[in-house]
């Protein structure tokens, strides 16, 4: 019975982090590494801030 709930609470965090984009730099380096083998990976803090460049750059209204 522990293990069953164990097992259930484990999925809920992974699909907590997946629907919260959590899990977002995980993701890159797997795809990284997979096809992007002659490029070092980003790191973490250099993933995050692409990623709030690529957010907020299009956005060109006032308010």
């Amino acid at each position: 019975m522990a293990k069953r709930l164990n097992v259930l609470l484990l999925r809920g965090w992974h699909a907590l982090r997946e629907l919260s984009g959590d899990n977002a730099y995980e993701l890159y380096l797997k795809h990284h590494a997979s096809c992007r083998t002659d490029t070092p990976a980003l790191s973490r803090k250099d993933f995050f801030l692409r990623q709030q460049q690529q957010k907020w750059n299009g956005i060109k209204r006032c308010c």
